[in-house]
């Protein structure tokens, strides 16, 4: 899924993984809720280039074609990722947990 100019994939992969669950563990105490809602703000607009490249590189579409993952499903995620960020924002704005 990475594109090819980031450098040390699979521990560019590593990194964004642990950030996505320190940023989980991080909106749990209110404390710390609305930092870590702009951390995973952050890191969604981090990882986006990451999305277009997978929708777009004919490599990795065929590739999630063989695991059964159809062309569209990977154009499909590039517009939840501001919804994504709305979301996270929104339950974090406060500082308090808000389903939404």
């Amino acid at each position: 899924m990475m594109p090819p100019w980031i450098p040390m994939h699979k521990e560019a992969v590593a990194v964004s993984g642990i950030a996505e669950i320190a940023g989980g563990a991080a909106m749990l105490p209110d404390s710390t809720a609305k930092p870590a809602g702009l951390w995973l703000t952050a890191l969604l607009l981090a990882v986006f280039p990451a999305n277009i490249h997978m929708a777009i590189d004919r490599g990795q579409i065929e590739r999630m074609a063989r695991s059964g993952i159809p062309k569209w499903a990977l154009y499909a995620r590039l517009p939840l990722q501001p919804v994504l960020i709305y979301l996270v924002l929104k339950s974090t704005r406060s500082g308090t947990q808000q389903v939404v």
